[in-house]
C-alpha cells in the first residue's frame, strides 16, 4: 500500500508535457515506441523464401512452427509424414507463403521448402556432375520412377545398366547411386542415370581390351543380346557382334536356334575397328567348313536327298548336309516349259530327292534337278505321238494366232487358229473354247529338236468343202439365217452347213426393206471358191429372177431372131452369173423349135 507521505515527496518531471497528456498524444507516442521496440526483437522475414523454424508442438493434424515472427505458423501434419520421429524442439525448414492471411495468421509450408531445396540440390548435382542417391519407387513404361531429394525422377530402362535389363521389378525398392543427366525446368522433369556411373569405369577397361585384340584371336564371351540380325557378345567390358551369317555354316532363320541369353560361348575375332569400337565376331569359323567334309566320291549324276531351307520364285535351296546346299532352279523342276513359280512344286521343310547336275568344290556350288528323276517325254515322242494320231489335250493359254495345249507334263503343242474349224471363221481362239478345257486334237507335225508339236482340231472330221462344192453350185438357192451383221454386209449360216456372205445390195427384200439380223430367208449362191472357202450369197436374186424371166422371153415369142446364137448372146449379155438357170431353159426351148 502506497504511503501518502511518500507520495507527497514525489516531484513531477521537469520536462513533462501536461498539454500532450491531456490531449492523449503522449499515450500514442508511447505505443509507437513500444511497437517499434517490439518489432526490433522479431526476425526480418520476406514472403516466398525458405527459413529455418523450431517445432513448438506436434499433433495428429497440425505442426506449429516458430520462425521468430510475431505469430507462429501452422503446417498440416501430412507434410511431415516422411518423418514420423518429428517432435517439439526439432529444427525444420519452411517456406513463407504469406506473412498474414485474412485472419492475421502466418502461412508456412514445409513441403514447398523441401521441394525448393530439392531443386536447388538437383540443379547443383547436374552442374557439378555429382553422384546422388535415390530410392526406386516403382516401374513405369520404359523405365523406373526414382525418389531423389523428394522429387520423382525418371530412370530410363536403357540407363539402368550397361547390360540390357530383362526384369525391372528386381530393382523396385532399392536405393542406388545416380547421376542427373537432364532437367526440364519448364515442366519440372528430371532424368537420372545409373549406367553413366558404370560407363566411365568401363571406358578405361574397354580401351585396355581393344588394345590387345588381334584378328583370329579366340575369346570367351557371354551372350548379351539376341536380335534378328545377330548376337551381341560381352567380352568382359566390350561388346562384339556375331552376325547371323557367322553363327553357323548352315542357314539360320533365328539366332535363338543356335544360342541363348547369358550363354557362355567361344568366338573368334574376324575384324575390329578401334576408333569406332566395333568388333566383328564369328562362331561358325571355329568348326571345319562342311564342304571340306563332303563325300569325295560324290559326282554329277548322283542322287542325293535333302531338306528345302529357302524358297524363291526362281528356285529352291536344298540342304543335303549341314552347311552344304544345292539350288534346284525352277526350270529343273518339271519338263513342262510353262512359266511357273517354284512354290508350286515344293515348300520350306519338304524332304526331296534330286539329281546332281553340276558340282564345283572350289566355288562350293552345286545345282540340282528333280525332273531328271523322270524320263524325258520327248525322247520317244514319235512313238507316243505319231503324226496323224488323235489325243485329248488340255487348253493352257490363248494367243491371237492359236491355242497352246498340253498333252502331258512337258509335251505341249499349238493348234493354229486356221486349224480349229473347217467352216466357222474364228476371230479369236477364246470364241472356240475356254482355258483349262479339254479338246480333241490330231498330230499334224513333230519338231523334236525344238520340242514343238503342230496340232489340228478340224482334221478330226472330213473336209465339208468337198461336199459343199457339189451342194452350193452357183445359181442354187438355199435357206439361211442372218447370224452377223456389219456395214459391209452380213454373215449367213446355211441350213446345209457352212457360212456365206451377202453385201447390203443383196440383202434387199422384195418389199424394198433391208433384211435384218436373225431373219431366215432364201439365198442364191452367186459365187463359190473352194480354195479360199468363200460363198457369196444374194437374197435379192431369188425374186429378181422370177420377175425378169417373162420380160426376157417376150422378144423371142414375138419375133424369132435371124440367128439363134445371137439371141443367146443377147440374153447372156444382160444376165449375171446367177441367171444361168434361165439361159439353160432358153437353150432347151430353141432346140425344141428346131
Amino acid at each position: 500500500m502506497t504511503n501518502f507521505k511518500d507520495v507527497q515527496n514525489v516531484q513531477p518531471l521537469a520536462d513533462f508535457n501536461w498539454d500532450e497528456f491531456e490531449n492523449g498524444a503522449h499515450a500514442e507516442a508511447s505505443k509507437n515506441d513500444l511497437t517499434k521496440a517490439y518489432d526490433e526483437t522479431l526476425n526480418k522475414i520476406q514472403e516466398h523464401q525458405v527459413v529455418e523454424g523450431t517445432v513448438i508442438s506436434v499433433d495428429k493434424k497440425e505442426v506449429v512452427v516458430n520462425i521468430g515472427y510475431k505469430s507462429d505458423g501452422i503446417i498440416p501434419a501430412s507434410e511431415f509424414r516422411y518423418n514420423p520421429e518429428l517432435k517439439a524442439g526439432d529444427k525444420v525448414e519452411v517456406y513463407v507463403e504469406n506473412q498474414e492471411d485474412k485472419r492475421g495468421q502466418l502461412v508456412l509450408s514445409h513441403k514447398k521448402a523441401r521441394l525448393q531445396k530439392s531443386w536447388e540440390n538437383i540443379n547443383k548435382a547436374l552442374e557439378n556432375d555429382e553422384v546422388i542417391q535415390g530410392y526406386i519407387k516403382s516401374r513405369t513404361k520404359g523405365g523406373m520412377i526414382v525418389d531423389v531429394f523428394g522429387i520423382e525422377a525418371f530412370l530410363p530402362g536403357s540407363q539402368i545398366d550397361v547390360h540390357p535389363i530383362r526384369d525391372y521389378d528386381v530393382f523396385v525398392g532399392k536405393t542406388m547411386e545416380f547421376k542427373v543427366v537432364k532437367i526440364n525446368q519448364e515442366f519440372r522433369n528430371v532424368v537420372v542415370s545409373h549406367k553413366a556411373l558404370i560407363e566411365a569405369e568401363l571406358e578405361a577397361q574397354r580401351k585396355e581390351i581393344i588394345s590387345h585384340l588381334e584378328k583370329g584371336q579366340i575369346l570367351e564371351g557371354t551372350v548379351k543380346n539376341i536380335t534378328s540380325y545377330g548376337v551381341f557378345v560381352d567380352l568382359g567390358g566390350v561388346d562384339g557382334l556375331v552376325h547371323i551369317t557367322d553363327l553357323s555354316w548352315g542357314r539360320v532363320s533365328d539366332p535363338h536356334e543356335v544360342v541363348a541369353l547369358d550363354q557362355k560361348i567361344n568366338v573368334v575375332i574376324l575384324d575390329f575397328d578401334e576408333e569406332k569400337k566395333r568388333i566383328a565376331l564369328g562362331l561358325k569359323q571355329l568348326t571345319q567348313h562342311p564342304w571340306d567334309s563332303l563325300d569325295a566320291e560324290l559326282k554329277v549324276g548322283d542322287h542325293v536327298k535333302g531338306k528345302v531351307v529357302v524358297m524363291a520364285d526362281y528356285g529352291a535351296f536344298v540342304e543335303i548336309q549341314p552347311g552344304v546346299e544345292g539350288l534346284i532352279h525352277v526350270s529343273e523342276m518339271s519338263w513342262s516349259q510353262h512359266l511357273r513359280s517354284a512354290q508350286e512344286f515344293m515348300k520350306v521343310g519338304d524332304e526331296v530327292e534330286a539329281v546332281i547336275l553340276t558340282l564345283d568344290r572350289d566355288e562350293r556350288k552345286m545345282s540340282l534337278g528333280i525332273k531328271q528323276l523322270k524320263e524325258d517325254p520327248w525322247e520317244a515322242i514319235e512313238v507316243k505321238y505319231p503324226v496323224g494320231s488323235k489325243h485329248t489335250a488340255k487348253v493352257r493359254n490363248f494367243t491371237n494366232f492359236g491355242i497352246f495345249v498340253e498333252l502331258e507334263e512337258g509335251v505341249d503343242g499349238l493348234i493354229h487358229i486356221s486349224d480349229l474349224s473347217w467352216t466357222k471363221k474364228v476371230k479369236h481362239p477364246s470364241e472356240f473354247t475356254s482355258q483349262g478345257a479339254e479338246i480333241e486334237v490330231v498330230v499334224l507335225e513333230i519338231d523334236k529338236e525344238n520340242r514343238r508339236l503342230s496340232l489340228g482340231h478340224k482334221q478330226l472330221e472330213s473336209n465339208p468343202w468337198d461336199e459343199y462344192e457339189t451342194t452350193y453350185t452357183p445359181g442354187s438357192i438355199h435357206e439361211g439365217k442372218i447370224t452377223e451383221s456389219m456395214d459391209k454386209g452380213a454373215v449367213i449360216t446355211l441350213s446345209e452347213g457352212g457360212e456365206g456372205f451377202a453385201t447390203p445390195k443383196h440383202l434387199v427384200k422384195q418389199d424394198g426393206t433391208q433384211a435384218q439380223l436373225g431373219e431366215v430367208l432364201p439365198f442364191m449362191v452367186i459365187e463359190f471358191v473352194k480354195d479360199t472357202k468363200r460363198i457369196i450369197l444374194s437374197h435379192s436374186r431369188t425374186f429378181e429372177e422370177v420377175k425378169e424371166e417373162p420380160r426376157r422371153q417376150r422378144p423371142a415369142a414375138q419375133s424369132k431372131p435371124k440367128n439363134d446364137a445371137a439371141a443367146i448372146n443377147n440374153v447372156a449379155a444382160g444376165t449375171s452369173l446367177g441367171d444361168l438357170g434361165v439361159l439353160a431353159d432358153l437353150k432347151k426351148k430353141m432346140e425344141g423349135g428346131k
